[in-house]
């Protein structure tokens, strides 16, 4: 591509500038959504040189990509040509933890959801459920009864009905059997669930249980997320344990990605008002002050939790009851691509 009427400050050969103001530069001009594919950019003799991943792209995709970033570049100032360069390393499968510090606020439901949203997008998803003593993941994603094979000294994960993989003890121990481990040994459960033969999934939800114990701990430590997404019901008891949830991500230089307001705002079946019992707007004003992204809210309906109980989650479908979880899933997808909401 040669562009040879371009004007302007010369900034792509200024001698001053170094690698990271090059890389900046180039990057303005290239679509968030993008970013977390570019490898490296640079000007080399009036020449941007782009190197982006395109492992799990196709041929057509491949070739859109290669076009939408040379056009991309069409304007940036004193540079004439443009190359790119396609590789296909192996892409790290990312985690995303969802927690609370609190139990009953919609974790597991959440966490479902957004799975299967994204699986619908064309993403690969795993679900992990990290609630050892109380896993919902098998009759939330209709895997109930199912058992996971093993590879050697590995699990491999059961295929849902939603085109998601899932892992969780529920799916392990006997149904309705209590598990009285002690927190290492939870701990170690979860390192297994998460070191499983989960092949070509590139993304892992964890499901974490309430609270900032064992698991949590043993899950930064050998499993480190990439993010985390918080959620919460608005009245302010939920937000302070919340609140802990996130400053234990904090400590862990864990990004959290935002937070979600759960159950807000509640229709009658029978009249159609709405009320609050859990509040309003709680978890949004705290994501403000806190200067964190508030990715949406999930209203609570009946609809959601009779098809929670029937292994049918609502994302699944295109009613009303799953916009709110695709809503968030988009932004989760976009979060992936560029590292912001």
């Amino acid at each position: 591509m040669n562009n040879d009427d371009k004007s302007g400050p010369n900034e792509a050969d200024e001698p001053t500038r170094d690698a990271a103001d090059t890389d900046a530069l180039i990057r303005a001009y290239l679509p968030i959504e993008i970013h977390g594919r570019v490898r490296s950019a640079r000007i080399v003799d009036r020449r941007a040189v782009i190197v982006a991943e395109a492992g799990d792209l196709g041929a057509k995709a491949r070739e859109e990509l290669e076009k939408l970033i040379e056009n991309a570049l069409v304007d940036i100032t004193n540079v004439d040509e443009v190359r790119v360069a396609l590789i296909a390393d192996r892409r790290r499968r990312m985690i995303i933890a969802v927690g609370s510090g609190k139990g009953g606020v919609g974790k597991s439901t959440l966490t479902t959801n957004l799975a299967v949203a994204l699986a619908r997008m064309g993403r690969k998803v795993g679900v992990i459920d990290g609630d050892i003593y109380g896993p919902s993941q098998p009759r939330l994603l209709g895997t109930e009864n199912k058992k996971p094979m093993s590879e050697g000294d590995k699990l491999v994960p059961i295929d849902s009905p939603h085109g998601v993989k899932v892992l969780s003890m529920g799916n392990v121990v006997a149904p309705g059997k209590a598990l009285a481990w002690r927190g290492p040994m939870a701990g170690k459960a979860l390192g297994q669930l998460v070191d499983a033969v989960w092949d070509d999934t590139e993304l892992l939800l964890i499901d974490l249980p309430p609270g900032t114990g064992d698991v949590q701990l043993s899950m930064m430590q050998d499993s480190k997320p990439d993010g985390a997404v918080l959620i919460s019901t608005p009245q302010d008891l939920a937000l302070m344990d919340a609140a802990r949830a996130g400053q234990l991500f904090e400590d862990g230089d864990v990004p959290i990605i935002g937070l979600v307001e759960n159950m807000a705002g509640y229709a009658c079946p029978h009249c159609g008002e709405i009320s609050d019992p859990f509040g309003s707007g709680g978890v949004e004003k705290f994501a403000t002050a806190l200067e964190i992204p508030f990715l949406g809210r999930v209203p609570l309906t009946m609809a959601t939790r009779q098809s929670g109980d029937e292994g049918m989650p609502p994302a699944a479908g295109d009613g009303e009851n799953a916009e709110p979880f695709v809503a968030i899933a988009k932004q989760l997808d976009r979060w992936m691509k560029s590292g912001a909401v």
